[in-house]
């Protein structure tokens, strides 16, 4: 956990393995001045950043992917020692993600800054050169989450640099060394100097990026992790009008119809649900299947959670590590704890592991849920499957949909068509099919959610789009001539405006001739040429 620090005067942070709680580092907390510092430099070298030409950030861009491919196995090493998450998931989850969001970039960037030209269908508009400029928004703060702290941070500050933005990233406070290991990226691959810059702290330190006087304020922010904490964000945003994508969390709903591939729909909820020890912000939290198959289901899930391999104390091979704190394993447990108390069956697991630490829980699947309960209801992030039958597909979307969250889903079936009929029903910023998670790690797609998961979204064309304020640029070819609709109001001005309104608009072919005929007339009786 976080060691507050207070007999130096100083509040610290200490980064820990969470799987044998050794100490990697301490850090002091960056003061409001520090940050204001760090908002400056960034804003400083932006200014010649933003005018550097595309192709010379690309070049920036080729560099750093030479440089983390090189590295892979080191970063995802230090990922897995400062989460406790497998080396498995640290690679394919957080380096291959980064790696292939800067892939996408390189194919994607040029053509997303080029001006993009308006055409006009209004025939009075016809002489304009109109067009989009995307210009860089100057400074962008990043608060990434300790769950994915090498991929979330990435993909959003590769998005905000490559579109001429300078960055501030404020890290969590149980994953710092990352967030420097990124940076060392960075400088490696000749990112100007200042351009990025890393803020270590607790939320305090954070609360600065926000609260910052208007002089020292990010021009944007993006913000990854609670839904308390967004709100907060977004209330402090809101008094300087600044700019937020906030990404809050889910409790991301599994649909199984009956005909459905059990083997296949078991594995997925498996590992759905466990992986990253189920701290994960598309987990699968809530699995609802088709009475039909609903013990054979059962069953299956609780075979393969057996099967699962919790990191053994003295390290080795292992599928599902800690979680990030003891705090953490207290809310997973009291969760648990509560919905048997209200009736429900633990399957499998549903126990806290402290002969093997106090972050340890194990792979739970349980039954019987109530669905007013905490775990039902709230955003679990630990590893717990609960399980709950439905009869028809009315009442697995009902289900589906009830829930204060709506980041992501999944539905399993046979048929495509179906399970894309009911996608379109769910709510929810993305739906898979026969899949789980992997919208995520996929950098065409969009991500984000709808509701109390948050606004705006990261990753994609959409996520580019965040990064850059929209400029619309509009040149009159005919710029001599003066406008029909400036002033010189009167029957005239009325009956040209009628008789274009009518060319325009009616659907009736003749009165569409007559009024073309009657706006020019006027207007050339208005004397207007």
């Amino acid at each position: 956990m976080t060691d507050i620090i207070t007999t130096t005067g100083f509040r610290t942070v200490t980064a820990r393995n969470p799987a044998t709680g050794e100490v990697l580092r301490k850090f002091e907390c960056a003061t409001p001045g520090q940050v204001y510092q760090a908002v400056d430099s960034a804003r400083a070298a932006q200014k010649t950043w933003a005018a550097t030409d595309v192709n010379a950030r690309k070049e920036i861009l080729h560099a750093f992917i030479r440089e983390l491919h090189a590295r892979k196995s080191e970063v995802a090493v230090l990922i897995s020692r400062e989460t406790g998450k497998p080396l498995a998931e640290a690679l394919v989850t957080e380096v291959v993600v980064a790696l292939d969001a800067a892939d996408f970039l390189l194919r994607e960037l040029p053509r997303f800054l080029r001006p993009e030209r308006v055409g006009h269908a209004n025939p009075m508009m016809k002489a304009r050169r109109s067009y989009l400029l995307r210009e860089a928004y100057g400074v962008v703060g990043v608060i990434s989450p300790w769950n994915y702290p090498f991929s979330i941070p990435a993909v959003d500050v590769l998005n905000a640099l490559m579109c001429g933005n300078g960055v501030v990233l404020k890290p969590s406070e149980f994953t710092p060394l990352i967030a420097l290991k990124l940076k060392e990226l960075f400088d490696a691959a000749g990112l100007p100097a200042g351009l990025l810059r890393v803020i270590i702290g607790d939320g305090l330190t954070g609360a600065s990026l926000t609260q910052a006087p208007p002089e020292h304020l990010v021009d944007k922010l993006i913000f990854t992790g609670s839904v308390s904490t967004g709100k907060r964000i977004a209330r402090a945003a809101a008094e300087n009008l600044l700019p937020v994508v906030l990404e809050l969390g889910g409790k991301d709903p599994m649909i199984v119809l009956e005909d459905a591939n059990l083997e296949t729909a078991t594995s997925a909820a498996v590992w759905g649900a466990f992986m990253n020890a189920g701290q994960t912000c598309l987990s699968v939290e809530r699995c609802y299947v088709h009475r039909s198959l609903f013990d054979n289901f059962v069953k299956r899930c609780v075979e393969k959670t057996s099967q699962l391999r919790v990191r053994p104390k003295d390290g080795g091979e292992y599928d599902v590590g800690p979680l990030i704190h003891a705090g953490q394993a207290d809310i997973v447990d009291k969760q648990v704890q509560e919905a048997v108390a209200a009736g429900a069956k633990i399957e499998c697991g549903g126990r806290r592991l402290d002969e093997l630490g106090m972050n340890y829980y194990t792979p739970t699947v349980i039954t019987g849920i109530n669905s007013s309960l905490r775990l039902m209801c709230e955003e679990t992030f630990g590893p717990v499957l609960p399980i709950i039958p439905f009869d028809n597909d009315d009442e697995a979307i009902s289900m589906a949909n009830d829930s204060e969250f709506g980041l992501a889903a999944s539905v399993w079936t046979g048929d495509l068509a179906r399970g894309e009929a009911l996608a379109r029903r769910i709510q929810a910023g993305a739906v898979m099919v026969n899949d789980v998670i992997t919208s995520f790690g996929i950098s065409e797609a969009p991500h984000g959610g709808v509701k109390s998961s948050g606004m705006g979204r990261t990753h994609g064309r959409a996520g580019l789009g965040e990064m850059v304020r929209l400029k619309y640029v509009d040149a009159d070819r005919m710029g001599g001539v003066a406008k029909a609709w400036w002033f010189g109001y009167g029957d005239g001005y009325l009956s040209q405006m009628e008789g274009f309104a009518d060319f325009m608009f009616s659907s009736s072919i003749i009165q569409r001739l007559q009024g073309g005929w009657r706006s020019i007339g006027a207007y050339f009786r208005k004397g207007r040429v």
